[in-house]
Formats: C-alpha cells, sequence, structure tokens
C-alpha cells in the first residue's frame, strides 16, 4: 500500500463519511501550485471553494497569522482587545457599512444574518412576533445547519433531518416577476440571495436581476441579503458579486450604475485567505444595532489570529490587484474554454464571471462522466471537482498567472481529447 493509500485508508476507518473527495492526499501548496504525499504537483482549480482566493500559504497572510499568534491568539468577547477594533474599522471601510458581527464559519454567518433580519423585522418593521418570512431560492446553498438545510431543494442535505424550521418561502433564482409576487405577502422580512449559485453550477443570473432584486426589496421594505461567502472577495472579477459588471481597479468604488448594495452581507472563506475561519455579518447601524449584549455571540468570532489574518487578506486583495486579474483571467479561460468545446462534444458549454467558471458535461447528472473526467484531470496534474452530476466547477486562486492558466487550459484540452466515456 502506496503513501496515498495509506492515509485516505486511514481517514476512511476514523472519520465520519461525509465528503467523497477525489483520490489524492495534499501535503503541501503555494500559490496556485499543490503537491501530493508523494511530491506530484497539480494546479489547484477548486481553491477550497474559492476559500484561498488569495493562494496557498500567502506569505503575507501567513506572517500575519505567526505574528499574532505568539502574542495573544483568544480573549473571547468577554474582554476588549487590541486587534478586533482595528479589523472591524478595516473590514467596515472596505465594504462601505457601518458595523460589522464577526463570527467564524460561512454557514454561522448566514445563521447570523438571518436572526439579524429577524429581530430587525419586529423591532423596526413591527412584524407580529413569530410571524416573519423570509424568501430564498430554489438551488441555494447557503451551508448544512438545521435552519439552513431546512430551506435546501438538496434531498442529501434534507432526507432525515427533519422537523425543519419554518418561515422560508422558495421562488425560482434569476425570476424577478416570482420575487415581486413574493414580495407581496404578508410579513416578509428578507430576501436571502447568492449573487451566482456556486453549489449549483456557477448558475449565473440575468446581468439586471441583483440590481432589480434590491429595488424591489427596497420599495417592500425588505432587507436584501447577500450572501458572498463564495462569490465574495474578488472571485468574479469585482470585489463582491453584487457589484456586477464593474470595472473597478485595486479597490471598490462601489459604482452606482453597477452595484446592488446589500442590506445585509455575509462573508466568508476568503476573508481570511483559506488561512484560518473567518467569516462576517455587514450592514449600517439602523439594522445592526437591533442586537443587544447577550443576545447573539461566539466565544472565537472576533478573536485576534482572525482579525490580523482577515486585515492581511483583503490588503492583499488590494494589493495584488487580485479584482482585476479575476477580471482579465476569467475572460481568457472561458474563451479558451470555448475554443476547447467548439473541437469536442464532452462538454457542451463554459459559464461563469471572472474566476468562477463552471463546465457543463454533455451527459446525464446521475452518470459518473465528470466524476470521471476530475480523476482523468488529476492524473495530468489538475485538481477540481464536480458539482450536481454533470457540472465540473473550476476556481484557481485568483493570483494565478496568464501563464500558469494557459498551462492549464492545455491540461484540461489534453485530458479532453484523451478522456473516454
Amino acid at each position: 500500500m502506496g503513501k496515498t493509500e495509506e492515509y485516505i485508508a486511514i481517514e476512511d476507518n476514523y472519520g465520519a463519511h461525509n465528503y467523497h473527495p477525489l483520490p489524492v492526499v495534499l501535503a503541501k501548496g503555494e500559490g496556485v501550485n499543490v503537491w501530493d504525499v508523494d511530491n506530484k504537483h497539480y494546479f489547484d482549480f477548486l481553491s477550497a471553494y474559492s476559500a484561498v482566493n488569495q493562494g496557498h500559504c500567502h506569505p503575507k497572510i501567513i506572517g500575519a497569522l505567526n505574528d499574532q499568534s505568539q502574542t495573544l491568539t483568544l480573549t473571547s468577547r468577554a474582554f476588549y482587545n487590541d486587534v478586533l477594533g482595528e479589523y472591524e474599522a478595516y473590514v467596515t471601510k472596505t465594504f462601505g457599512f457601518d458595523k460589522v458581527l464577526p463570527m467564524n464559519t460561512g454557514a454561522e454567518a448566514v445563521e447570523t444574518a438571518l436572526k439579524i433580519c429577524r429581530k430587525w423585522a419586529y423591532e423596526v418593521k413591527n412584524i407580529p412576533e413569530n410571524q416573519a418570512i423570509i424568501i430564498v431560492c430554489d438551488g441555494n446553498f447557503h451551508g448544512r445547519t438545521t435552519t439552513i438545510v431546512s430551506f435546501s431543494n438538496d434531498p442529501d442535505a434534507t432526507t432525515n433531518f427533519g422537523p425543519y424550521t419554518p418561515g422560508f418561502i422558495k421562488i425560482p433564482y434569476d425570476d424577478t416577476a416570482a420575487l415581486k409576487e413574493a414580495l407581496k405577502l404578508p410579513n416578509v422580512a428578507g430576501f436571502l440571495v447568492e449573487p451566482i449559485q456556486g453549489e449549483a453550477g456557477v448558475y449565473t443570473p440575468s446581468d439586471d436581476f441583483m440590481r432589480e432584486a434590491k429595488t424591489l426589496c427596497n420599495a417592500e421594505n425588505v432587507l436584501f441579503i447577500a450572501d458572498e461567502v463564495q462569490t465574495g472577495i474578488a472571485r468574479t472579477g469585482s470585489l463582491l458579486a453584487v457589484c456586477g459588471d464593474c470595472s473597478c481597479q485595486q479597490s471598490c468604488e462601489r459604482q452606482k450604475d453597477t452595484y446592488a448594495r446589500p442590506d445585509l452581507l455575509i462573508l466568508g472563506k476568503a476573508l481570511s485567505g483559506g488561512v484560518y475561519p473567518v467569516s462576517a455579518v455587514l450592514a449600517d447601524n439602523t439594522i445592526m444595532n437591533v442586537i443587544k449584549p447577550g443576545q447573539h455571540g461566539s466565544t472565537f468570532g472576533g478573536n485576534p489570529v482572525a482579525a490580523k489574518v482577515a486585515i492581511a487578506a483583503l490588503e492583499v486583495v488590494k494589493d495584488e490587484n487580485l479584482i482585476q486579474n479575476a477580471r482579465k483571467l476569467g475572460n481568457r479561460f472561458r474563451k479558451g474554454m470555448q475554443a476547447i468545446i467548439d473541437s469536442n462534444d464532452l462538454i457542451s458549454s463554459v459559464r461563469g464571471k471572472g474566476l468562477l467558471n463552471a463546465i457543463i458535461i454533455n451527459d446525464t447528472p446521475d452518470s459518473s462522466t465528470a466524476w470521471d473526467l476530475c480523476v482523468a484531470l488529476k492524473n495530468n496534474g489538475l485538481l477540481a471537482k464536480p458539482t450536481h452530476g454533470n457540472i465540473i466547477r473550476f476556481a484557481p486562486p485568483l493570483v494565478i498567472s496568464e501563464e500558469e492558466l494557459d498551462t492549464c487550459l492545455a491540461i484540461i484540452e489534453k485530458t479532453v481529447l484523451e478522456f473516454k466515456k
């Protein structure tokens, strides 16, 4: 038994079987590159589901982690510390909100936003107690907590996990008319939406959906809640996906003709560059101030290490022009993929924005073709993962260079040409 098989066997024996990884055991990462336990090199085209937008083990982020972890790691929120305020000021200024509520994971941040929305509904909008409704979209993925799976369409997420949390209604994604009708229902407090549905297969809505949704929510005094855990932090060629097709340079200019400003913004994943669990909910005072001491919190939320790491991660995005790089290389990737598609019938289409993209395999969702193609890509030195059966997501770290991207396109083309169903 080789090293890879040994590590896989240990996980299989001692770990819960709640994931189905590709058969590769990674031991080292740098930038867009990762190496397995046998020192074989791969290009990472998943980026830990967009958590490592800044690349694996970015020296500035790792430096912040090392420095702070040798000074003070955790105080809980029972006391002030000398780092959290600095982070709160930095992150609110970066995204243009009055306040931030720091948490750890994406699902925690979504739960936090739902609680804030409900509390605002009862105390500000005067919805009758326990009657608040939050609109969500079909095909959503916001995490796997009990409340979140209660409004999932995925049978794996819902089967035998009931009873489910009430208070949610689903509408079709990218359907302005359906949203308009749902907003007419009594006691609607919020609309929770992903600007691009990543787990659903990088389902990218029409260009005006986010802006129209924001306008409709404003008209009905309903909170527009953007889940940017996966799409935020430059992934789509804008600082946030709700920024639309902006032309911002190093930092977000909040361009009025493209920006659909959320009332509640949910961030995670790349907020730390994948180095440490950091998530956040941002809002203005009129919304955030409904939360009072003792009503929500987290022992680790806003800890000094998380704060320093998040500042460094956001500085890297600005200093290394990752917004523009994602925008430019995303266009290059889709153009290169289309050339491959035009000469082969294995792939039917490519879609996405920035460096969040997906290809649709010309086979049924219940076939193994997408999985088998990902295994073949792995064997040729590129790591990607299927989502929803016949869809493969391609999302490399945003630090990838043109030369590296072209090398990866060549790997994909070679694999597709050699692949047999």
